[in-house]
């Protein structure tokens, strides 16, 4: 039975090596579902973690479906990952229909040779489970995290039962998700899965004295999966024009 932690702080990190986790996903952003994390974090990671690390490859929260850029981006990370010591990417690249983009995702696969690769929860949102994992066992991806195309693994027990079936032992189910300590036994039971992913997180208070907690540095509301955010060239635009009539 393996623990994979999903962490994006180096404390996290720390707790994992202390407690003996077998593997840990590095990630930035876990209130987004998990970011690409930077070269530093993998470094300062790798030195006091000895297991097995796996890097999150996704370049922005959203959805799943990627343009040109931003997928020679996520090729470009997976070979600095590999550079810097680490042993697996994580990645999930769908087309605009919902099912995994196979031309892409084949293309990703054969970049990362050599690292161990995880297809995240991108599968839990393609139209039909049981197809999407007949592809990815096609695309020789050796692991699928999923809930089950649940909101949380208990939600979808059943279906990650029928897909650790399905799998026949050619990709690993990997169930994370709303995953609770206290039920992990339910639901190794409840699927024969052999491994498990959850960030297994508590609330620590900041050791901060001086707090001004009326000015967010971030979003007062994170955006739903089907949303996303993005420069506008109308509105730089507008504000270049505001500066130069300041400057006048």
């Amino acid at each position: 039975m393996k623990i994979e932690i999903c962490v994006d702080t180096l404390a996290s990190v720390a707790v994992c090596a202390a407690a003996g986790a077998d593997r840990i996903e590095l990630c930035a952003g876990l209130v987004e579902g998990g970011t690409t994390p930077s070269l530093g974090f993998l470094r300062a990671a790798r030195r006091i973690f000895s297991g097995k690390i796996m890097a999150m490859v996704r370049p922005r929260a959203g959805d799943f479906h990627y343009d040109d850029a931003e997928f020679a981006q996520m090729l470009d990370e997976a070979d600095l990952f590999r550079r810097e010591g680490a042993d697996g990417v994580v990645f999930g690249i769908l087309d605009a229909e919902g099912r995994i983009d196979e031309t892409r995702s084949r293309k990703f696969v054969e970049n990362a040779a050599g690292l161990d690769v995880t297809f995240h929860r991108a599968f839990d949102v393609t139209p039909s489970l049981t197809e999407s994992l007949e592809t990815l066992v096609a695309l020789g991806v050796p692991r699928v995290l999923t809930s089950g195309g649940q909101p949380d693994v208990y939600q979808g027990m059943d279906a990650i039962a029928a897909l650790h079936q399905q799998a026949a032992g050619r990709i690993t189910i990997l169930p994370g998700g709303g995953v609770k300590p206290e039920r992990v036994t339910e639901l190794v039971r409840a699927t024969g899965v052999t491994e498990v992913h959850l960030s297994a997180r508590v609330s620590v208070p900041s050791p901060m004295r001086f707090r001004r907690p009326d000015i967010p540095m971030g979003a007062s509301a994170v955006p739903g999966e089907y949303e996303r955010k993005t420069a506008s060239a109308d509105l730089i635009r507008a504000t270049r024009e505001a500066l130069t009539a300041a400057s006048t």
